[in-house]
This record gives structure tokens, sequence and C-alpha cells, in this order.
């Protein structure tokens, strides 16, 4: 069995949460603090290979009324560069409220400040991959 990989994508940083060797839960996540793609897409493949991933869903940027947001462009070149780096292909995931509600997850365990914001985008990558896994 291989794992599924999801991201939540961001300039300075992104989420990575990983599946079980099942696809049935959200196992492990990190974040990685990269803002050059080039170097992300390398850290990521190498996560690819490491944890044994079969798929991978990223978050995909859209308004509260299902058009595409303003990154969106940025999000699917991003996602394209991924998949040719890698050799398997990038799923976008509506990711419409993950922060906000990684926020909240995050306020009710008593996070706040600098513990919060280096843990908000796993947060949010986990939310993406539950989300993922449910719809399976």
């Amino acid at each position: 069995m291989k794992r599924i990989m999801a991201i939540d994508y961001g300039q300075a940083r992104t989420g990575v949460a990983f599946s079980d060797l099942s696809c049935s839960i959200a196992g492990h996540c990190t974040v990685l603090h990269e803002s050059d793609p080039e170097r992300l897409i390398a850290a990521l493949q190498g996560l690819v290979e490491q944890e044994q991933v079969g798929t991978i869903v990223m978050g995909y940027p859209r308004n509260m009324d299902g058009s595409e947001g303003p990154r969106a462009a940025l999000y699917q070149a991003f996602a394209a560069q991924l998949e040719a780096a890698v050799g398997l292909p990038v799923h976008l995931w509506d990711e419409r409220r993950t922060t906000v509600d990684a926020h909240r997850i995050l306020s009710q365990q008593n996070y706040h400040g600098k513990k919060r914001k280096n843990t908000v985008d796993a947060v949010a990558a986990s939310l993406i991959l539950e989300a993922f896994l449910r719809s399976l």
C-alpha cells in the first residue's frame, strides 16, 4: 500500500499531512519552511519517496461562492511542476475554510502566537487529507 500525502501550499510555509498505509485515517504531519518553489518541490519529492506516497492531494483556493480564488493560477502551476517532478498526479482539492478551521481547532487547544503560526499549516493539511479520505 502507498500513503496519501496532502499539501497546504503556502509561499512561506507549506503544511504536509500523510495518511496511514491503509489510507483510512490521517497520520503524522509536518510543516516545510521554504519559500523557493524549486527547493520546496525537491523537499516534497524527498517526502514522497521517504513516506511511500502513491497519491497527492493539494489544497486549491476557491472563493466562498465556489469560483476560483485569486491564487488559483499559481496553485495550478505549482501542482503541474510537482507532478512533473514526482511522476504522480496532483489532485486539487477545495480548501475553503481549512485555514479558518485549523485556527479554530488550535485556539480550542490553547495554541497561540508563534506556537500556532508554526502549526496551523500542518493542521490545515490534515483537514484537507481528512476531507479527501472521506470522499473515497
